[in-house]
């Protein structure tokens, strides 16, 4: 997740970036950080502080304090290129010659392997194993022969390919760029006389800022004393697709995207389950959190009751994001508990987001079971995944997928449920409105040709 931010009345970002962030905190938990200069102080001053674990965790009245700048950028991660080490949090921060460049990035480049090697062959020194760092040397190249640092960024997308949401901090400047698929999301917002740039809508809602607009796939903004200047030279409508997984799983459901709002989605969903794959229960429950919201849409359209069956402890992050598969498992009983006295001789309508691996649904259905579930079905709010994502999703190679290879009736014996449905593939573009997406990890029709080879994580030893 990104935010950056640009006060024009000269007031210090910091304290809002960090409560910015922790609105992002869902969409990454391994690390974060925050960078902010002063527009009119001294041109190469950057001020940051980064580290491993939660916004809150991280950051502290001692290390905000000292944080003074009208212009700064924060960030939350969960890797997706790049091992989970501190160097490897962003914001990155490049001093140059043109004084200093803070760049934070959303997404995964399918190019950066190549890109990587040109730079190390003339002479480049990369402190990090991520993709952004390539970014950044490209903006920081490109800069040396443009007049302006949003010229820099056009040529330097120019070159990556990929997803990527950029929030970029030069000493006068804030820039934003959204790639042509608009894989990932990207706002404008508004508060007082200051200007915001972030992945969702919900931090600005944290922050009492104003929505002004979506980032254009395929628009760069540039953000400075005048006001704000938009360059689309990039954009092409026929171009976007984009990640259907935020309407899925990642954005909170209070976030609103392209127009679209994640929690009519999630509704919307949970609604075309109960109609393409009914079945006789007593409740229909959600797996926290992200399957609440298509829970009640199954319960509304099918007229079953919609029960609370999971107590979350809400001081565990989400489960998916988790890096390894040991510590995915033992988290699932950490952070959920099943309420005996809601389940007990009922047959119970399960709906989650999704099964990746199949191991956290498998524990969850033995869970319910051992709760006295009478029955368990289990309904899917998106379709199997069968392929990798490139572009910023750990979705693993396909042969670590529970649906790769299996059908339907296999998966559902493999995770011990009563009957198994997932959401028909037909059905996803109009969960998202009608809008152009990208559905490659359940269809395998990537919107541009995925790597030669599978690079995710090569620089992770």
């Amino acid at each position: 997740g990104v935010f950056g931010m640009y006060d024009f009345d000269g007031g210090d970002v910091a304290s809002t970036i960090y409560y910015g962030l922790f609105a992002l905190q869902h969409r990454g938990q391994e690390s974060c950080g925050i960078a902010v200069s002063e527009t009119n102080g001294p041109k190469g001053k950057v001020t940051s502080y980064k580290g491993m674990g939660l916004v809150n965790e991280v950051f502290t009245e001692e290390n905000l304090e000292p944080m003074h700048g009208d212009i700064g950028v924060g960030h939350v991660r969960y890797s997706t290129a790049g091992a989970s080490t501190r160097e490897n949090a962003q914001p990155l921060v490049l001093n140059y010659v043109k004084g200093t460049l803070a760049l934070a990035h959303n997404g995964n480049l399918i190019n950066a392997a190549e890109l990587r090697h040109d730079l190390e062959y003339t002479g480049a020194i990369f402190q990090t194993t991520i993709d952004s760092e390539v970014i950044a040397y490209h903006i920081a190249r490109e800069r040396l022969k443009s007049s302006t640092v949003e010229e820099a960024v056009g040529r330097a997308c120019r070159k990556i390919k990929g997803a990527y949401s950029l929030v970029v901090m030069s000493p006068r400047k804030l820039v934003g760029a959204r790639d042509p698929y608009g894989f990932k999301p990207l706002c404008i917002g508004k508060r007082d006389n200051a200007y915001i740039l972030t992945s969702e809508t919900c931090a600005l809602d944290t922050i009492g800022a104003t929505f002004v607009r979506d980032v254009l796939p395929g628009e760069i903004v540039t953000i400075n004393k005048d006001g704000i200047k938009s360059n689309l030279a990039m954009h092409d409508p026929k171009k976007e697709a984009r990640c259907i997984f935020e309407y899925i799983y990642f954005a909170r459901p209070d976030s609103v995207f392209d127009g679209v709002g994640v929690y009519h989605s999630r509704i919307y969903a949970g609604r075309c389950l109960a109609k393409d794959s009914p079945v006789d229960a007593d409740i229909v429950v959600g797996v926290p959190e992200s399957g609440n919201a298509a829970a009640l849409g199954y319960s509304m359209e099918s007229g079953i009751p919609y029960a609370m069956a999971f107590v979350k402890n809400s001081y565990v992050g989400r489960t998916f994001i988790k890096p390894g598969q040991s510590s995915r498992e033992s988290a699932v009983r950490i952070k959920l508990n099943v309420l005996k006295e809601a389940v007990e001789g009922k047959r119970v309508v399960m709906i989650d987001d999704s099964i990746v691996r199949g191991t956290t649904s498998n524990l969850i259905v033995d869970m319910l079971r051992e709760a006295g579930a009478k029955e368990v079905h289990m309904r899917i709010s998106a379709p199997p995944f069968l392929y990798p994502c490139y572009f910023g999703t750990d979705i693993p190679s396909s042969e670590q997928l529970i649906a790769h290879n299996r059908t339907v009736d296999e998966i559902c014996k493999v995770i011990g449920a009563d009957s198994l449905a997932y959401l028909k593939m037909d059905r996803l573009k109009e969960m998202a409105n009608g809008l152009p997406i990208c559905t490659a990890c359940f269809s395998g029709e990537y919107p541009v040709d995925p790597p030669e080879e599978d690079i995710r994580g090569s620089y992770e030893k």
